[in-house]
């Protein structure tokens, strides 16, 4: 078992035996010197913290852009972390940002660039998505975005094939130990470890633990990290259906969705932002309990099972009994969530994410419909919403009023009315309980309306064809 933990920084290797477990990485790198990452908001919103972390996959370099602010120091075990100080300003995107006269105030700059540096090695070019995560205060994304695209095909970084290789050499299969956490190698050990220490916090993208490091000034309990357990990232394919491990993030599985169920890709794309998605796991998402985290309704209209693995061994449930009360689940000590299982033969699903904000904000209503039709009738319907209840819940008074019943105008409008039998929302900050109940109602009659003809035909028609 080792005691420190090991990882690249602009291309050189570092050891730490000291830090503690609940160090941002961007705490560490200011204290290191490296002042280009800034501190704006410290939860992972405005994206001037951004750095690119780089592992390998299947023996080839992923870059991707991450929060330096929410990211803990020890998720960072086995990989490489460039900041803008590691590209030495010759990087094309740097090159480009000052052609463009990209930068005004300077502040979020490092960020841009980051999150730029990123993308070009992935090939992208869908600028509104890669820079959702990444808010200019002097208005300056019209150049950014030109400095974006001047620097889009150049070639890969030279220092992308150097890392991979001492990456490589970091490799080891081996436990870590900390001062408050803990870097199991394998499901066994994390199992063991569990066993041993129920009452451990599991940590896998940590974009809500890390906010209660920065903003609550929380101290955790000790922590076992979850990223190095390969097993929880697998995806397989069944005869029962797909498996999705807990530890796949939500970029990922976005891309695992866009094929099978768009609706839920979309949905995902309006998860935080790139660098979120990047941490960020299916199975945080669902263990951490949320009301309103869009994960779950979606996964609940799919007719989802969980999966979790404990000293016992493991058990399954179906996703809605998962969730007992408000931030209240179904999860026995030493308990973590292992899988999900989506089953084959789903009806379309459409998903409908209702937030002031398009990007980067949290669902005031999240409604995920799965409605079988045959023939004109509903032969069946499983929907979901959050931010109606204290926890993700299915619409069974809705469900009924449909099953069976003509896919009409008169069956939508008395099915509406069961939505008050489902659900007693609150009011908050987000929306009063009276809003949430009308945008369930609205929702499913634009379910409705789009099962009768596309989306794009509608707004054709609603604005007149050019």
């Amino acid at each position: 078992m080792r005691r420190t933990l090991s990882f690249l920084l602009n291309g050189r290797p570092v050891r730490i035996e000291s830090a503690p477990a609940t160090a941002t990485l961007l705490d560490w790198l200011r204290g290191q010197g490296l002042t280009g990452t800034k501190e704006g908001c410290a939860e992972g919103d405005c994206g001037a913290c951004t750095v690119a972390v780089t592992h390998l996959s299947g023996g080839r370099p992923v870059v991707e852009a991450m929060n330096a602010c929410i990211l803990l120091l020890p998720q960072l075990e086995g990989r490489a972390v460039r900041t803008v100080e590691g590209l030495g300003g010759t990087d094309p995107v740097q090159q480009a940002m000052v052609s463009r006269h990209a930068s005004q105030c300077g502040f979020c700059t490092p960020g841009f660039v980051m999150s730029l540096v990123a993308a070009r090695h992935q090939g992208r070019r869908d600028w509104d998505n890669v820079l959702a995560g990444n808010l200019c205060r002097c208005t300056g994304y019209g150049p950014i975005v030109a400095a974006a695209e001047d620097a889009a095909d150049a070639p890969a970084a030279p220092w992308l094939a150097e890392d991979a290789g001492r990456l490589a050499a970091l490799a080891h299969g081996e436990d870590i130990a900390l001062a408050g956490g803990f870097l199991p190698a394998g499901l066994d050990s994390l199992r063991a470890h569990l066993a041993r220490n129920p009452e451990a916090l599991p940590v896998s993208g940590a974009t809500d633990v890390g906010l209660w490091v920065t903003k609550e000034l929380r101290s955790l309990p000790p922590v076992v990290f979850l990223h190095r357990v390969a097993e929880l990232a697998r995806v397989e394919e069944t005869p029962a259906g797909l498996r999705i491990g807990a530890g796949v993030t939500l970029g990922r599985l976005r891309g695992l969705m866009a094929g099978r169920h768009p609706d839920f890709a979309e949905l995902i794309r309006r998860f935080g932002s790139v660098q979120v998605r990047n941490a960020a796991t299916i199975g945080g998402n669902i263990a951490n309990g949320s009301p309103i985290g869009d994960g779950a309704p979606a996964l609940i209209a799919l007719g989802a099972t969980l999966r979790l693995l404990g000293p016992e061994g493991t058990r399954e449930l179906p996703l809605e009994d998962f969730f007992l009360d408000y931030r209240r689940q179904d999860r026995r000590p030493g308990e973590i969530v292992e899988s999900i299982l989506i089953p084959p033969g789903t009806p379309r699903l459409r998903c409908y994410k209702v937030s002031k904000r398009f990007d980067q904000d949290i669902s005031a209503v999240c409604g995920c419909f799965a409605i079988g039709l045959t023939g004109g009738v509903v032969t069946s319907a499983r929907i979901a919403f959050g931010g109606m209840a204290a926890t993700p819940r299915r619409a069974r008074a809705v469900e009924a009023a449909l099953a069976g019943r003509p896919w009409t105008e008169d069956t939508i409008a008395a099915a509406a009315e069961a939505f008050a039998s489902d659900f007693r929302p609150i009011s908050d900050h987000r929306a009063s309980a009276g809003y949430r109940l009308r945008v369930a109602r609205n929702l499913l009659r634009r379910c409705f309306e789009e099962e009768r003809r596309p989306l794009r035909e509608t707004r054709l028609a609603g604005w007149g064809a050019a």
